[in-house]
């Protein structure tokens, strides 16, 4: 559809790619990746036709048509949602209208009349063309795309001006998946979505009949909607089949067969020089000197390009609190008639990191505010653990900076014994490179702003941290970066996240938020979602099929045909999870049962216990929680047997 040929550009005096030629078909289904700053957007508005190259030339296939959603500036007004949606289907509501004519004027036309004939013929041919685009099912449409993109019906016609830059955005997002082009461009379409919404645009990109390319920093998101990745690196595209999973193995397999062919060119190279220098001199070698010397300049030098520096953060380890770290007890939250939270309890241990998900408007931010002590509870109690101390990461957490300071001077006054160059390759992770460092927060944009707060965070954490969406504004690097960082902290670790990778890496239990209380779930995002959709239900179902003795009824009829089993989508890193999973059971198992043990010899000998009643509970309590490690531990073993 779209051809580029010895394409290049530049930004200013920086030359972005060169000798690009790459031809997007239909049906691709690409991710566009690369380094911050390598020229990925550009590309795409060069591909929507709001850029130009500097070298080459791109050709467009006749008839075809685009789609472009940028990362953000669109503003829409004059119209209400529902009404701005549904002016992409302008063409069908005027094909409806003539129809409309059409139907009055046959009933007033001599039916034996030329005119009669006409007027039919032009009705049926606009009638097959209106059904043949769902012209009947316009409204439906509309509706199922923007409740799926997060719009409640009450929003649908409210007026589009009245919704903040991000919903602007997915209100230009849904016009564009109406109009359905036969290539959409998007651009980091997940940076404006919840998890709820992010999750059925994945759903929807899965079984879109057309092609897209687009940026995302969200790697589930590439790895089950992309079966193509193109890679910007070292001023050219690279071209790789498959997700973003099988990108990252092909790469490093790449960069390993280039150095060694490398390798194998400079032993050829070392061998030939030392030839030509050891025999240059003598007639009796000079034929096969200057053979040598032939074949050296018609080698075609094979270059490494010096990777991206990998660079390694951890958090400064916080003293320890105590084992309850916050504990909620039939706690209300109101903000007038709207009541957002009633009688939830709940408590959060040392070392949970906890994910909060939940639709958008479900009281996510309005939790971690609570447990922050910056919204007042309406009812209830809350108490933090002893030795607790508190951090918290807003999503607009820029407003706290002094924008006076100098990034780099702001940094050194609470870094410690932090050199120089530390903090700068701690500012280059979130993105901020060479004299960037300098500036003053002020001039900063908000999105900069708040990449600097979390970089500041990292340098001086408290024992319990509590984030609101701090992966907003940051690359894959930098993500990868912060998540490092907090799987290797020891504190405990509240977070919103719509980076369904972040979650599922990070998060040890899944908090959901809605209709007015907290549910707890144990595991990671893809635990949770498997026991949403009833996994945890069909395997107590299936273990207490097992368990029942088995009866006339439960053997199988000779000619009865057994069902053949559904097809499931692996995801990507299940495997990998399900095995850390078990691995962290077995030793929650262990140190359980060595606690148990511990407690129940002090109890049998009164006087080492210096409170009987308290160790007793506790006793209880760990019992508890090891007849759950045994279950979860059986169901987890049963499920990667199942998926291997």
């Amino acid at each position: 559809m779209i051809s580029l040929n010895s394409a290049g550009k530049r930004f200013g005096p920086k030359l972005l790619f060169e000798n690009v030629t790459w031809m997007v078909t239909p049906q691709e289904k690409t991710g566009l990746v690369g380094g911050n700053g390598t020229g990925k957007t550009t590309l795409l508005k060069i591909l929507g036709g709001a850029d130009t190259l500097d070298y080459g030339d791109i050709s467009f296939t006749k008839g075809m048509s685009l789609g472009y959603l940028p990362q953000d500036g669109l503003s829409l007004r004059g119209r209400t949602v529902f009404a701005e949606c549904s002016s992409v289907f302008d063409d069908l509501r005027d094909m409806e209208r003539e129809m409309e004519s059409l139907m009055h004027r046959m009933s007033e036309v001599d039916t034996a009349s030329q005119e009669y004939v006409t007027i039919t013929d032009r009705f049926h041919r606009l009638e097959n063309e209106f059904t043949s685009r769902d012209g009947y099912t316009v409204e439906a449409q509309v509706g199922t795309v923007l409740n799926g993109l997060g719009f409640p019906k009450d929003d649908w016609h409210r007026m589009t001006e009245e919704f903040s830059g991000g919903w602007q955005m997915r209100i230009a997002l849904a016009k564009l998946l109406l109009q359905k082009p036969s290539l959409l461009l998007l651009d980091e379409p997940t940076n404006h979505l919840d998890l709820e919404a992010r999750n059925w645009l994945e759903d929807y990109l899965i079984n879109y009949p057309f092609a897209y390319v687009m940026i995302s920093h969200d790697r589930y998101f590439l790895d089950v909607t992309v079966n193509r990745i193109v890679e910007i690196w070292n001023k050219g595209m690279h071209f790789y089949s498959g997700n973003y999973e099988k990108y990252l193995r092909e790469k490093t397999e790449r960069r390993a067969m280039i150095e060694a062919a490398y390798r194998n060119q400079r032993e050829r190279i070392e061998q030939l020089e030392a030839f030509i220098n050891r025999f240059r001199y003598q007639a009796t070698k000079a034929k096969q000197v200057q053979s040598r010397i032939k074949e050296l300049e018609k080698i075609e030098r094979i270059e490494i390009p010096a990777e991206e520096k990998t660079i390694h953060f951890s958090f400064p380890q916080p003293k320890p609190s105590g084992r309850v770290v916050a504990e909620f007890k039939g706690v209300a939250k109101s903000y007038g008639e709207k009541h957002v939270f009633d009688g939830v309890n709940f408590v959060i241990e040392r070392g949970e990191r906890i994910a909060l998900v939940g639709h958008n408007g479900a009281g996510k931010s309005t939790l971690i505010k609570l447990l922050a002590g910056i919204e007042p509870l309406t009812k209830g109690e809350y108490t933090l653990g002893h030795n607790v101390e508190l951090d918290y990461f807003a999503q607009d957490q820029y407003k706290e900076l002094d924008p006076d300071s100098r990034m780099l001077d702001d940094l050194t006054h609470i870094a410690g014994l932090k050199t120089q160059t530390e903090l700068r390759s701690l500012l280059g992770c979130f993105l901020f490179s060479e004299d960037d460092v300098f500036k003053r927060i002020g001039v900063l944009s908000g999105g900069e702003r708040n990449r600097y707060a979390l970089a500041k965070m990292m340098l001086r954490p408290s024992n319990f941290v509590l984030l609101d969406e701090p992966t907003n504004h940051l690359d894959m690097r930098a993500k990868d970066i912060l998540l490092q960082a907090l799987e290797g902290y020891s504190g405990t670790v509240v977070f919103v996240s719509h980076d369904r990778y972040f979650i599922d890496k990070l998060a040890t239990k899944v908090y959901e938020v809605g209709d007015g209380g907290v549910e707890i779930f144990p595991g990671n995002y893809e635990e949770y979602v498997w026991r949403k959709e009833g996994g945890q239900q069909a395997l107590d179902a299936r273990i207490a099929a097992q368990q029942k003795p088995p009866t006339l009824d439960d053997v199988p009829k000779p000619l009865e045909a057994a069902p053949a089993p559904a097809k499931k989508r692996i995801n990507p890193i299940k495997l990998k999870q399900l095995e850390d999973r078990i691995e962290a059971l077995e030793k929650s198992i262990a140190g359980a049962e060595t606690e148990i043990a511990e407690l129940e010899a002090a109890l049998a000998n009164y006087s080492s216990a210096s409170d009987p009643v308290r160790t007793a509970q506790r006793l209880d309590e760990l019992r508890t929680q090891h007849e759950g490690f045994l279950a979860e531990w059986e169901k987890a073993s049963e499920e990667l047997a199942a998926v291997q």
